[in-house]
């Protein structure tokens, strides 16, 4: 057993569920919680060990290493999927991880509910009296059928283990999975995966009913849905977003919401988060707005 003196010492600001499985190392690791929410979650003295994760304060790091940074740090474990909010200098000298896969449950139950509140216009009934009830009732039976998601072709764009889980899910509802992805495909791969590859972003639009953006943020993919990417989408397109906000250009997206090109979006992610008050994704009635939640499940 090594002594308190060679222990590890591990800053923990991913929350109590990490820290009490640390403390089934013993005296192997010394561990120092901190809050999520600390303000300057660099000051990592001596440490060896860094948990963390997305936080305002990383969002609005310095662009050089502040005071308390440690540089000989050897390891950080981010829990989330993605780096991009966090700077280069947390980045480079030393062995990072991330929790790439660790949501993508969650994350694709989020999307089918998302898929299914859409299709079976689900938040549209409350009705509040008798005569409500029959009237929307009536609408159903004689005008206006709620839709299925059986035979409707999803898009994917991305498909790591989000994308992966998603298409598992939407399968089963017999949905038909188009996917974009920037990595080549291998012999046979898309026909095991039962996906149909699409070589172009602009074609994933041009034949989806429902798409889901499940890719990093990158130089290459800030911005990625453009207006001109928006313009090729099919009529009735549902636009879901749980990957980051930067994907879109939001203008771009609220134009073609307000002309009908794109039927509804729903957005678990903005850019910047939250979206500044008065911001027209609180109001929109085309926009289902989450606040960044879709990653959560049962500890």
């Amino acid at each position: 057993m090594a002594s308190a003196s060679t222990a590890l010492t591990v800053i923990n600001q991913i929350g109590p569920e990490i820290g009490h499985i640390l403390s089934g190392l013993g005296e192997r690791v010394r561990v120092v919680a901190q809050s999520r929410d600390v303000s300057e979650p660099w000051n990592t003295g001596e440490a060896d060990i860094l948990l963390t994760g997305p936080s305002a304060a990383w969002r609005n790091a310095p662009e050089a290493p502040p005071v308390g940074w440690n540089p000989s740090l050897r390891w950080v474990q981010i829990a989330s999927a993605g780096v991009d909010g966090f700077p280069e200098w947390l980045l480079q000298g030393r062995d990072i991880t991330t929790g790439r896969g660790n949501a993508a449950g969650p994350i694709a139950e989020y999307v089918l509910l998302a898929l299914l509140a859409q299709t079976k216009r689900f938040e549209t009934f409350k009705p509040s009296s008798p005569e409500e009830w029959g009237q929307q009732a009536s609408v159903v039976k004689h005008s206006a059928p709620l839709g299925s998601l059986a035979g409707r072709a999803l898009g994917l764009a991305g498909y790591g283990a989000i994308g992966q889980e998603i298409a598992r899910l939407a399968r089963s509802f017999g949905m038909t999975v188009l996917v974009w992805r920037r990595s080549a495909w291998t012999d046979g791969e898309a026909e095991r995966e039962g996906v149909q590859p699409v070589s172009d972003l602009g074609t994933l639009f041009e034949r989806a009913d429902h798409l889901v953006l499940a890719l990093p943020l990158t130089s290459e993919t800030n911005s990625i849905v453009s207006a001109d990417i928006l313009a090729r989408a099919k009529p009735g397109l549902h636009l879901v977003n749980v990957a980051r906000g930067k994907l879109i250009d939001e203008a771009a997206l609220l134009d073609s919401l307000n002309h009908g090109r794109i039927a509804a979006a729903t957005l678990d992610v903005t850019a910047p988060e939250p979206p500044p008050a008065g911001h027209p994704f609180y109001t929109h009635p085309k926009i289902r707005l989450t606040p960044h939640i879709s990653w959560s499940g049962p500890v």
